[in-house]
Parts: C-alpha cells; sequence; structure tokens
C-alpha cells in the first residue's frame, strides 16, 4: 500500500495530512496521487491554491509532452478538485475559495475537453441534476455538476428550486441514466421523497438511477426514501453516477 511519503509535491501531500480525516478518504487520496506522476501532482496542486493560470499553462504542456487528455483529467484536474470539494464538505474552505478553484479546474479542462470529446470519451451518458423545490442553494450541486462534466457526463441543470415535475420532464426529454437531487435545508428534503414518488406516479421510477446529496442528507435518509444512491461530497457523485450510468445500460440490455 502507497504511504503518504510516496506522493512526491509538497503541496498536495500537506492537504492530505491537514484536511483529510476519514480514514477511507485518506488512504484512496494516497493510492491516487502516488500513482500519478509528478507533472499531474502539479496539476492537481494548481487546481487546490486556485492558480486557473498555472492549471492552464501545466494542462497544456504535458499535452505538449505527449500525456494523455485522459490521464491530465482524472490525475490532475479532477484529482486536485477531489480535496478541493472535501475541504468544502467539511468546512475548511468556503464558497469563494470554491468558485477559485473551479476557474482553475476550468482553465485546465479548457484544453483537454476537446481532445477528449473528439475521441469519444465524453460519452458517459446523461445526468439530471437539481437542487428540490423550496431551497435555493446550489454551490455543492454546482461543484458536482463540474465534476460530472469533468468525467465525460452530459449533465442538465435544473438549477434551484425544482419541483418534481420538472426533474421528471427533464429525465424524459433527455433519456437521462442517472439524476441527482440535492437540499441544504432540511426543511426541503421532504421533497426528495415527494419526486421519487413522482417518478413511480409517471412510470418512470425503473428507468433512471436516483441519487441524493447535501449536507444535512445522510445515506439511511436516502435509502428511506427510495434513492438508489447517497454522495457525501462531490466525488462520491461522479463514483455514484458512474456506477448508476453502469447498471442503467445493463438492465437496458436485457
Amino acid at each position: 500500500m502507497a504511504e503518504l511519503s510516496d506522493i512526491v509535491n509538497e503541496t498536495v501531500r500537506g492537504e492530505i495530512e491537514e484536511f483529510l480525516e476519514d480514514p477511507a478518504e485518506i488512504e484512496r487520496s494516497i493510492n491516487l496521487f502516488a500513482a500519478a506522476s509528478p507533472e499531474m501532482q502539479e496539476i492537481a496542486e494548481a487546481v487546490i491554491i486556485g492558480e486557473h493560470e498555472d492549471a492552464g499553462s501545466l494542462t497544456e504542456q504535458a499535452l505538449e509532452n505527449g500525456v494523455s487528455a485522459l490521464e491530465i483529467m482524472d490525475d490532475g484536474l479532477i484529482a486536485g478538485m477531489s480535496i478541493v470539494g472535501i475541504k468544502f464538505r467539511e468546512n475548511f474552505i468556503y464558497v469563494p475559495e470554491v468558485l477559485v478553484c473551479a476557474r482553475a479546474m476550468k482553465a485546465g479542462m479548457a484544453h483537454v475537453e476537446p481532445i477528449l470529446s473528439a475521441s469519444g470519451a465524453m460519452k458517459m451518458g446523461t445526468v439530471v441534476m437539481g437542487t428540490v423545490k423550496g431551497d435555493l442553494h446550489d454551490i455543492g450541486k454546482n461543484l458536482c455538476i463540474m465534476m460530472l462534466r469533468g468525467a465525460g457526463f452530459t449533465v442538465v441543470d435544473l438549477g434551484v428550486d425544482t419541483a418534481p415535475e420538472d426533474f421528471v420532464s427533464a429525465v424524459k426529454e433527455n433519456e437521462a441514466l442517472v439524476m441527482g437531487m440535492s437540499a441544504l435545508l432540511t426543511t426541503t428534503m421532504p421533497n426528495m421523497g415527494r419526486t421519487i414518488e413522482a417518478f413511480t406516479d409517471a412510470g418512470l421510477r425503473s428507468e433512471v438511477g436516483i441519487m441524493v446529496g447535501g449536507a444535512p442528507v445522510t445515506e439511511e435518509f436516502a435509502k428511506t426514501i427510495g434513492a438508489d444512491a447517497y454522495g457525501k461530497d462531490a466525488m462520491a457523485c461522479v463514483d455514484t453516477a458512474k456506477s448508476l450510468a453502469t447498471a442503467q445500460r445493463s438492465e437496458s440490455a436485457t
């Protein structure tokens, strides 16, 4: 198993040591960065500290050096943003800092997205995302959307205060494999259950994988309302969406 000392980039190593507390997340991050090249770790550092010019130029240089766009996206840009997502979830940083880091990731993605799109690597499927009815908070949702797009998903963003019928219509119109709902207020959490009921009433419940997330949401609550999965942060959202999309493809093929 990889050790923290195997990560050559001092900033990345320090971020993991200082801000990550969950043993599983620490292990995952150490293994990810220890296996990444110093070049990818440097791109991740630029994202973590919000240096958009560095993120763009380092990505461009890596491409010129023959590094694949997929490796840059996974081991550099998304890996860096995963640390940002954890720090945001645990209240070590706040919305302004997240937006700065998001700008850095976008600067790198501007170079790799055209390559990935042309190669067909950006065809993971469609995900519909929205904040539930009565809730106007969207920074967590927007972070998830950016990570999903970076991972190759087409994302339909319904914004905030989204009614159950709007989720249903969007999934039908876009033939989405996955639908994600977020809530920051405990008072709006019941609307997640009502939205799932709307899919059942429309006869579409088996047609889409439904994931939920947000600060007050728990895995237990997700199970109670009949969601297929719970994602505690943006990185988990991407992993969950991949699993749900794969399951939906398999089910439709049978």
